[in-house]
């Protein structure tokens, strides 16, 4: 798109000449795409753009709606990877012309492409403007996965007949050959194999993948939304093969079985760069490979998408603008604990703070952070690197994980010697946070001072918004519902809506969740403040029962109650809060 779009934008007067001339300021220096500008200030939406540039070049829009599919016969006209690298579809065939639609109509060398295609077709073409969004969702409707790994395993099997499924190989093990094993790993039916996966996994959301070997196949498993589910079987003979290839790409030891090892690799996916976390495993069957799958898009998320509302989102906002204390955030093992961090680090990530982190390992690099990976293998812990931290001049500390006192005793200096500490705790509750720095060899008095905020969370999944449907509360989740909404603090009662009979959501299952009913997951939390009755309680004991109390005064909302609000407001089942959750949260 040129300037001539800014002076016809001008000329139609949906912007004035003075923004059209602040916008080609900043087009000049920066490169930046007019489009993306236009959309990223709210200038226009996808929509009025869309029209505008259908006037612009003189050509038709074509809108879809969330059902619409095109005929496989037809978006196969265009190859996926052309589809998606010249932001293009196929949405209709007749017998004379071919239907294209184009997000960006001016752009040359996708015209060169569009016209090879109809003449190898002897067709003429209709072009159309379509919006970023509709192209998307369009392109997710290519041939599915089983397709794509059905044409791949027959062209395994025409092509390494001789070398994969000549001879079974022994559920218990089998002689490996590196030279072989090592040439195979380089074949393109293996790659194209592992492509597939891992798009697949980008594409379903999927947070993780898991190779394994059983004793008569080879299994991989995703999981997503925190479901594992086995996904894919293979012919085990193929199983050296693709560990080699994943080893190779990941920089492990090709000849090394025997003991664990950690690596990584990123690929662009979609126009999106993603990070894979590997790590192998030796098992009796062989080798297991864990990948965790790293998406931007889904892990760097703002504090209100992660779910983060009303009386929660108040205490957190507090915390966050003091200028030292220390932030907790517990949980178990897979609660979102890291996501929820690297939210607050994006809203605190200002021009004027240094920032600096210790993980293990870096999930997601944030730009404008200081982020270290700690290795315990050489003696880089969590300890000692927050030693060499505090002589950095920082001002806003992340630690990935409190495990143990000393790096517990550090955390809490740093946060008393005017320092935001951000970190993570393993335990069930908010109350529970206090008892477990006590048992950590925390000082009494040292941690009322130091604490700011203490905040628990879950990870529910979401429902899919455009398959939800209404659904009257039965007798049994009436009570469930009940008895959350009866124990709320008085000010969040007060401004309840919820009437009896409640209304609670489900979903049917549509093309948008590939018929799952559900679509990401959102967390539900519990926040609890310190305060000078909090203070008190610490000073003298710590009890559990007082600081449970105490929450209830400040207006705690469990995680219980927080998951039943969102169920009532249509983000997530009951079932699943119920699931999530203790009775007594």
């Amino acid at each position: 798109m040129d300037l001539n779009f800014l002076k016809f934008l001008a000329g139609q007067k949906l912007i004035t000449a003075d923004k059209a001339s602040l916008l080609e300021k900043e087009i000049n220096p920066s490169g930046s795409n007019i489009e993306e500008l236009l959309l990223s200030q709210k200038v226009l939406n996808e929509n009025e753009l869309a029209i505008v540039k259908g006037k612009y070049f003189g050509l038709p829009i074509k809108t879809f709606l969330p059902q619409d599919t095109i005929p496989q016969d037809v978006l196969a006209l265009i190859p996926e990877d052309a589809a998606r690298n010249y932001k293009v579809i196929s949405i209709a065939k007749d017998k004379s012309d071919l239907s294209i639609g184009m997000l960006h109509p001016e752009d040359l060398r996708a015209q060169e492409a569009i016209k090879y295609i109809a003449k190898r077709l002897h067709l003429g073409i209709k072009i159309y403007v379509v919006t970023q969004s509709d192209l998307k969702r369009l392109w997710t409707q290519y041939q599915t996965f089983a397709e794509d790994l059905r044409k791949i395993l027959t062209d395994l099997q025409q092509d390494f007949s001789q070398r994969f499924f000549k001879d079974k190989a022994k559920p218990t093990g089998h002689a490996v050959n590196l030279k072989i094993q090592g040439a195979i790993a380089e074949e393109a039916p293996i790659i194209k194999l592992l492509s597939a996966v891992f798009t697949y996994a980008v594409r379903t959301r999927a947070s993780d993948i898991h190779i394994e070997p059983l004793r008569d196949k080879l299994r991989i498993r995703l999981r997503v939304d925190g479901n594992l589910s086995s996904n894919i079987f293979l012919p085990l003979e193929i199983h050296s093969a693709i560990i080699s290839r994943i080893k190779v790409m990941s920089n492990l030891k090709i000849d090394e079985t025997r003991v664990p090892q950690d690596g990584r690799f990123h690929t662009y996916i979609d126009e999106k760069e993603i990070d894979y976390r590997v790590s192998s495993f030796p098992t009796a069957l062989g080798e297991k490979i864990a990948i965790r799958v790293l998406d931007p898009t889904i892990g760097l998320k703002s504090v209100k998408d992660l779910g983060v509302d009303g009386h929660n989102a108040e205490v957190l906002s507090r915390a966050m603008i003091k200028p030292y204390g220390m932030i907790l955030i517990t949980g178990p093992t897979g609660s979102g604990k890291s996501t929820t961090l690297y939210a607050m680090l994006q809203e605190l990530n200002k021009e004027g703070v240094n920032i600096i982190s210790l993980e293990d390992p870096v999930e997601y690099t944030v730009e404008g952070v200081n982020q270290s990976q700690v290795l315990p293998e050489i003696g880089y812990t969590f300890a000692n690197g927050l030693r060499s931290i505090l002589r950095q001049d920082p001002d806003i500390i992340m630690v990935g994980e409190i495990r143990d006192d000393e790096t517990a005793d550090l955390a809490i200096h740093a946060a008393l010697t005017g320092h935001i500490v951000l970190a993570t705790l393993h335990t069930n509750n908010a109350v529970g946070v206090i008892p477990r720095l006590l048992d950590m060899g925390a000082e009494s008095f040292l941690l009322p001072p130091a604490l700011s905020l203490m905040i628990s969370q879950r990870l529910v999944r979401r429902l899919c918004p455009d398959c939800t449907v209404q659904v009257a509360a039965n007798e049994m989740q009436t009570q469930i519902i009940d008895e959350a909404l009866s124990d709320l603090p008085p000010s969040a009662k007060n401004s309840l809506t919820f009437k009896k009979p409640y209304t609670l959501y489900t979903s049917k299952g549509c093309q948008t969740c590939n018929n799952k009913g559900y679509l990401g997951r959102i967390g539900i939390f519990e926040a609890l403040e310190m305060s000078p009755e909090l203070a008190q309680i610490i000073y003298k004991n710590g009890d559990s029962e007082l600081i449970t109390q105490e929450a209830k005064k400040q207006g705690m909302i469990s995680l219980r109650q927080d998951g039943v609000l969102k169920a009532l407001n249509g983000q997530t089942t009951l079932e699943e809060v119920i699931k999530t959750t203790d009775a007594k949260n």
